[in-house]
């Protein structure tokens, strides 16, 4: 029904776009929705976040960190191609580590960071004092890749097209203004050349799988969807930690002076 509908809009003979036209109606999707725009983060980059709002950003971006993994198992377990599912586990493996020291995995690297914010790293592991609006903006992206297409499912991770440019300039403004952070960096250094190369599978399966040009707009939507879902979660943290600082019951709450 969604394909018919999109059909209609785009028009049933609307060509499909080339590779190069795919690739940037995408990054234009980045360019208008990232999260890099938003206050929380350039409130971030600018060195004007309080070890506490650090605290509950390094806490609820923990529950996202901590769905990944099962996100693309979700995924994995959709793909009819051994070829699909053999490149895919590799994302898996990035998040949970392989049980090795030199392979940790992303999720216990984010661990770090919030224990060098100074929470305690069970507690961020419960998830004890999460934004109920991070649960539902983050368990919306495992509807997403449950109940859409594949071809879908595939594109709305190609938020990790954007993700280079933010993790460099967020690594820098760390370092330059937050110091006693730097011990917990170890996550973004990862990611700086995990996300290329996951990126450049993913637009490649994208462009060699929307068979229509209807099918190409599911996907660039699905990845304004994925858009929006990160923006929803910083939306909660200013609310709840910069103004006007109104954290929900049971959230987590920042210590004085802190």
């Amino acid at each position: 029904m969604a394909v018919r509908n999109l059909e209609k809009s785009v028009g049933e003979n609307s060509s499909l776009l080339t590779f190069d036209e795919l690739c940037a109606a995408l990054r234009a999707v980045g360019e208008e929705r990232y999260h890099h725009k938003h206050p929380f983060h350039l409130l971030m980059h600018e060195g004007r976040l309080s070890r506490g709002q650090l605290q509950a950003w390094a806490l609820n971006r923990y529950y996202y960190q901590s769905i990944i993994p099962i996100k693309d198992s979700i995924i994995l377990s959709r793909g009819p191609d051994p070829a699909f599912r053999r490149a895919w586990r590799k994302r898996v493996v990035d998040h949970d580590g392989d049980g090795t020291p030199k392979n940790e995995g992303g999720i216990k690297r984010w661990l770090k960071l919030a224990e060098a914010t100074g929470l305690d790293a069970e507690d961020v592991r419960a998830g004890t004092g999460i934004l109920p609006a991070t649960r539902f903006a983050v368990n919306e992206y495992l509807n997403i890749v449950r109940s859409r297409s594949l071809l879908e499912a595939v594109a709305s991770s190609l938020t990790e097209l954007f993700s280079p440019d933010l993790i460099s300039l967020r690594v820098e403004k760390l370092r330059q203004h937050y110091p006693w952070l730097s011990g917990g960096l170890d996550y973004f250094e990862a990611r700086m050349h995990q996300a290329p190369e996951d990126s450049k599978f993913a637009t490649a399966y994208v462009y060699e799988n929307a068979k229509t040009r209807a099918e190409q707009e599911l996907a660039i939507q699905a990845l304004r969807d994925k858009c929006d879902i990160l923006w929803a979660q910083l939306d909660a943290l200013y609310f709840a930690y910069v103004q006007p600082g109104w954290p929900p019951p049971g959230a987590f709450r920042m210590q004085e002076g802190v």
